[in-house]
């Protein structure tokens, strides 16, 4: 394609990009304003587009933290197989199209275009949010590349998410913690009743964690709807799991021996979950063998685009970067860099840190450590808390740091501070992990 066409293609593309950015409510930008339950809109357009869904099969995750490492790891596995796989997550990091794979490969500008094309001709006297419109393409893109299986995660809650319209062959709730609760409801009991909305007639669901009364909404969910329910804590499919040195998990299974990339303690329970489903697909009939479950794993980041899942940039000094952003999140998060200062004697803590404005941040402030060095930052959307408001919550939690107006100022400073056996950790919220890679690319 000669450099005149890529151009016209480009600029149709950030055409695309502004429509759906700017006309439709974006709740990953916007907060709020921008939240739109029930399944009302979402069906009248799958309706429209022929429902592309029904022309696949799907494998639909929830829960408050690791549904989208999880997801990521089981459409690697499908990939390893030779599956040819569909992957749907979001929020993007850095390019739009990370929202929509096949077989690891995002959706080409073109398809974008014409998708918009296709909406913005139809004149439909609908109003649908920006995720229902991107579900959508992204189901439509599915079919018409006639993909095997779909993994589908969840935008938030369940029940009355927009991706709750499809039928999967397995549903996985990867565990409840307090986030959202705006919307989901100010309890774990409620917060897991609106996740077990995606438990359908018949369909067997894998739960990672749930003790309690957590437990029993999702046992009684399943009990009521005649679905199989399996609890991966009650099944441990790993022998063994140890860090590694290097980064990730060196892990003994049921499917041989393995390294775990992804690095977080998060992940010890993540991939016990990623097991029991892939156990339970094998037995619902689908073919996949102990080396497409071995391979998969190992080469997950290559075979997906997954990123921003305690990501080491660089190791002197070490900089880590975790998209983790709630309090189960930032308490893995703190732990893990505990452990790490421990064995660094001498070595200072720098944290580039930021957070969304409708978090509970009172209570994540209280997990961070009062001896690191801090770079309070705001990502560039409107739903971020500005730094300035930040610092003052900073104050009043017996904690300290320097304001920047950008993520890249503050790491440019945190960089120039360090030492080569300092660590940099960047987080608190996905869009400042987003910043960040979006700056260190170019």
């Amino acid at each position: 394609m000669d450099s005149k066409a890529n151009e016209t293609i480009d600029r149709e593309y950030e055409e695309a990009l502004s429509f759906l950015f700017s006309q439709l409510p974006m709740f990953s930008r916007v907060g709020a304003a921008a939240y739109k339950p029930g399944l009302d809109t979402s069906i009248a357009i799958d309706n429209a587009f022929g429902n592309p869904h029904k022309q696949f099969k799907s494998i639909h995750i929830a829960g408050t933290n690791g549904k989208g490492s999880t997801s990521h790891l089981l459409a690697a596995i499908l990939q390893a197989q030779g599956y040819k796989t569909a992957l749907y997550t979001s929020p993007h990091l850095v390019d739009f199209r990370e929202r929509m794979r096949v077989d690891g490969k995002m959706i080409p500008k073109e398809d974008v275009i014409e998708f918009v094309r296709r909406w913005r001709e139809s004149e439909s006297q609908l109003h649908p949010s920006f995720f229902e419109l991107t579900m959508m393409m992204a189901f439509d893109w599915f079919a018409k590349q006639h993909v095997d299986y779909a993994v589908i995660e969840v935008g938030m809650g369940g029940r009355l998410d927009s991706t709750n319209i499809i039928t999967p062959q397995m549903c996985v709730i990867t565990n409840i913690s307090t986030d959202h609760t705006q919307f989901l409801g100010d309890t774990l009991p409620k917060i897991a009743s609106e996740k077990a909305g995606i438990i359908k007639e018949g369909i067997p669901v894998i739960i990672g964690e749930a003790e309690g009364e957590i437990r029993k909404v999702f046992a009684d969910k399943a009990a009521s709807c005649g679905a199989p329910a399996t609890f991966a804590e009650d099944c441990p499919r790993l022998d063994s799991i140890v860090e590694n040195p290097d980064g990730g998990w060196d892990c003994t299974s049921k499917e041989g021996e393995f390294r775990l990339p992804l690095a977080g303690d998060y992940q010890k329970k993540n991939i016990n979950t990623v097991l029991n489903a892939v156990d339970g697909l094998r037995k619902s009939g689908v073919e996949i063998s102990d080396e497409s479950v071995t391979g998969g794993i190992e080469n997950v980041e290559a075979l997906t685009g997954l990123m921003g899942r305690w990501t080491k940039m660089q190791d002197s000094p070490l900089v880590i970067a975790d998209t983790g952003h709630n309090i189960a999140g930032v308490s893995y998060n703190m732990g893990q860099l505990r452990r790490i200062m421990e064995s660094r004697k001498g070595a200072t803590l720098r944290i580039v840190i930021g957070f969304v404005a409708d978090k509970d941040i009172d209570k994540i402030l209280g997990l961070l450590p009062k001896n690191a060095v801090y770079y309070i930052t705001n990502a560039q959307i409107p739903r971020a808390l500005p730094a300035v408001e930040l610092k003052k919550k900073f104050i009043e939690a017996g904690l300290d740091g320097e304001t920047f107006d950008s993520v890249a100022q503050a790491y440019s400073k945190a960089s120039c501070d360090a030492g080569e056996n300092d660590v940099i950790f960047i987080g608190g919220s996905t869009f400042i992990v987003a910043d960040f890679l979006a700056w260190s690319k170019q």
